[in-house]
C-alpha cells in the first residue's frame, strides 16, 4: 500500500536527517573563529584577513591573534606578511607558525617551494588542510583569522563544518 511506502520513506528520511553535519571541534588554544571567504578569486579576501588580524592586534595588544591561510593552491599570506621559511616542529610532532607585526601566522607557502606548482587534489587537498588546521601549536589565541581559498569547494565546506566560526 502507498501508505506504508510514505511511512518508510519518512523514515528514512528522519534517519538520515538525524546524523547531521559532523561534530563541530575546537582547534586547541583557539577561543574564536573568524572566517574570511568569497565564492570568487581575486575579490581581497587576503588582504581583508590581513588587514582583520593586524587591526584586532593593534586595538587590544593583550590579544593573541592568528593567521592561517587556508588556500592551499595560492598561498599569499607569507609574502603579505613578510615571512619566510620553514615551520619548526614541537616535541609532540606540531607545527609552530611563523610570526610578524605581532601575529602568528601559517600558510601551505612555508611548506613547499614559491615556485613549485601545486597540482593535488581531493584526499591530497583536504589532509592538507586538516594539517594546517589540526597540527599546529598556536599556543592560546584569542582569535584565529582564516583566509579562505576561493570558490565553494571541500575545503571551505570541510573548515566550516569542523570548526565552529564566530564570524
Amino acid at each position: 500500500s502507498s501508505s506504508s511506502g510514505d511511512e518508510a520513506l519518512r523514515d528514512k528520511r528522519a534517519r538520515i536527517l538525524s546524523r547531521g553535519l559532523p561534530k563541530q571541534k575546537p582547534i586547541e588554544g583557539v577561543k574564536q573563529v573568524v572566517v574570511v571567504a568569497s565564492g570568487k578569486g581575486g575579490v581581497g579576501k587576503s588582504t581583508t584577513a590581513v588587514n582583520i588580524a593586524l587591526a584586532l592586534a593593534a586595538n587590544d595588544l593583550t590579544k593573541e591573534v592568528g593567521l592561517l591561510d587556508a588556500d592551499i593552491y595560492g598561498p599569499s599570506i607569507p609574502k603579505m606578511m613578510n615571512l619566510k621559511g620553514n615551520p619548526e616542529l614541537t616535541p609532540k610532532n606540531l607545527m609552530r607558525p611563523l610570526k610578524n607585526y605581532g601575529i602568528a601566522c601559517m600558510s601551505m607557502g612555508f611548506l613547499i617551494e614559491e615556485t613549485a606548482p601545486v597540482v593535488w587534489r581531493g584526499l591530497m587537498v583536504m589532509s592538507a588542510a586538516e594539517k594546517l588546521l589540526r597540527q599546529v601549536d598556536w599556543g592560546q589565541l584569542d582569535y584565529l583569522v582564516i583566509d579562505m581559498p576561493p570558490g565553494t569547494g571541500d575545503v571551505q565546506l570541510s573548515v566550516s563544518q569542523n570548526i565552529p566560526i564566530a564570524g
